[in-house]
């Protein structure tokens, strides 16, 4: 007789509505509720000044601006928050293998009116495939945990799982937004 795999033990939790914590794989798991938002680029600009002539003039240095949107700094509080209640472990250093999952409400326009309201139309989407983007979703969760999990998010090497999901369509979906977050140290 064969132990499970980490797949078989999917496929017969496929029905759990919340998320699966399989204990001893990974080394920190948390669950973040609030509304994931992303982290802007960053673009510089140069920094001038007003001459002695009154016109103004560059200095030659310049200045990085992070067009994040409102948001972003209410994020990296939900997921510090969480990540200081149910981690209290060492700041991790070394290769590090992640795995984000962030959750999102479907929107009602995806449904039909009426009688049939609980169906889906024909159309909407299986995943939440608009904005924001998930790149910058990761950007942003990463630097929150710099510090707090991890001793800098370079650390990580390895993503097994980067999705976006809808509420309770995934095996790793939450019931509202937010994100499913796990880590570990890379096997030798």
């Amino acid at each position: 007789m064969t132990s499970p795999t980490l797949f078989d033990l999917e496929e017969q939790l496929a029905d759990v509505p919340m998320p699966v914590v399989l204990p001893g794989l990974w080394t920190v798991q948390l669950r973040v509720y609030g509304h994931p938002a992303p982290q802007g680029s960053k673009r510089p600009f140069a920094i001038r000044r007003k001459g002695a002539n009154g016109e103004w003039e560059y200095t030659g240095k310049t200045a990085m601006v992070e067009s994040s949107k409102k948001g972003v700094d209410t994020w990296r509080g939900d997921v510090r928050k969480a990540a200081e209640e149910y981690y209290s472990g060492p700041i991790l250093d070394g290769c590090l293998v992640a795995e984000m999952v962030f959750t999102a409400e479907r929107p009602k326009s995806h449904h039909r009116t009426g009688r049939n309201a609980h169906l889906l139309r024909d159309g909407a989407p299986r995943r939440p495939e608009g904005k924001p983007d998930l790149s910058k979703l990761v950007r942003s969760t990463e630097d929150a945990l710099t510090g707090l999990v991890w001793h800098d998010d370079s650390r990580v090497v390895e993503y097994t799982r980067v999705a976006k999901v809808y509420a309770g369509e995934d095996i790793d979906a939450l019931d509202r937004p937010g994100a499913i977050i796990r880590i570990r140290p890379l096997e030798a």
